[in-house]
């Protein structure tokens, strides 16, 4: 490892100035493992991973029944060996398949955190002091439909880079068990702070780089139209405009609403006459989807009934 300054920040008292400026300090760099993945990308993963945040702390509370958070902690690129030694002895590792990316993602929380999720998921209130084990098979039912939820957030969030579908494949809890990946394949790892209630936990998200990388770079990639490919485009618009006028729309012509008493239409008979509303000298109303955009007068044209339009409101709805 060899510590190495900032970017742009110049040698000697220039970079001394550099660094009281802005209040940092060097950052180590290993040049063995060079850093793959750039900040541009790492913004577009963090638009995405903050609005699964939010959504997550939603699925969380509404589930759990009490008042919890999560937020977006860090987004960094490990080797699969550093992930797993950074997580604790016995965790809850949801391994899924994120299609279409090569390779498998984890979705990971302490196994503690778990079994919180899962007392209040019973009904429990819960406490503090849980068990340090495997799942039961209820209590593995139980938390695997409120990881599909998470997942299913999490595939809403990331839309924008790519339209993962994730197939949950296993559930392991030791780290160092979880063959997910090979010891020195390059990770993404998403670390978020979980609250639940008055406890805190560290909850990560994972995915394999190498699959991930070339959707990063299409969404990252600038939007560049041609000129053709614009003329092309004001053509179809032009067309669209055309048909518009010719689609079909349903018009009706109608008399102005008549309130009538629950008793009264309860007993009606054939031959009973109703008083309407609208007064014989207004004009009818011509609408469209129950918007008036003209009225009219009744009349015939030829062997057929019609409407005369006789006044068009200056205000019409669009």
């Amino acid at each position: 490892m060899t510590d190495v300054v900032r970017p742009g920040t110049g040698t000697g008292a220039a970079a001394a100035r550099a660094r009281r400026r802005s209040g940092g300090e060097p950052i180590p760099y290993d040049f063995r493992r060079p850093i793959q993945l750039s900040r541009e990308h790492a913004r577009i993963l963090q638009l995405g991973l903050d609005g699964f945040a939010k959504q997550a702390t939603t699925v969380f509370t509404s589930t759990l029944r009490t008042v919890c958070s999560v937020s977006l902690s860090s987004i960094e690129q490990q080797t699969y060996s550093d992930y797993v030694q950074s997580l604790g002895p016995s965790t809850y590792m949801t391994i899924f398949k994120p299609e279409p990316i090569n390779g498998a993602g984890i979705l990971e929380m302490p196994v503690q955190a778990t079994m919180v999720c899962v007392d209040h998921l019973l009904g429990g209130p819960g406490s503090a002091h849980q068990p340090d084990r495997p799942l039961s098979e209820i209590e593995g039912a139980v938390v695997g439909g409120f990881v599909q939820r998470l997942l299913g957030e999490l595939r809403y969030s990331l839309e924008g880079i790519v339209a993962m579908e994730p197939q949950v494949t296993g559930v392991e809890y030791s780290p160092q068990f979880a063959q997910a990946a090979a010891a020195g394949d390059i990770m993404v790892v998403a670390s978020f702070d979980l609250r639940i209630g008055d406890r805190d936990f560290r909850m990560t998200f994972t995915l394999p780089f190498s699959g991930l990388h070339p959707h990063l770079l299409h969404a990252s990639a600038p939007i560049t139209t041609t000129e053709r490919e614009r003329a092309q485009q004001a053509v179809v618009a032009a067309l669209l405009q055309e048909q518009f006028q010719d689609v079909p729309l349903d018009v009706r012509v109608r008399l102005r609403h008549t309130s009538v008493a629950p008793e009264e239409v309860g007993t009606l008979a054939v031959g009973d006459v109703i008083r309407l509303a609208h007064p014989a000298a207004a004009p009818l109303d011509v609408t469209v989807d129950e918007v008036v955009f003209a009225h009219a007068t009744p009349g015939t044209h030829g062997r057929r009934l019609a409407a005369q339009i006789v006044a068009v409101p200056q205000h019409r709805a669009t």
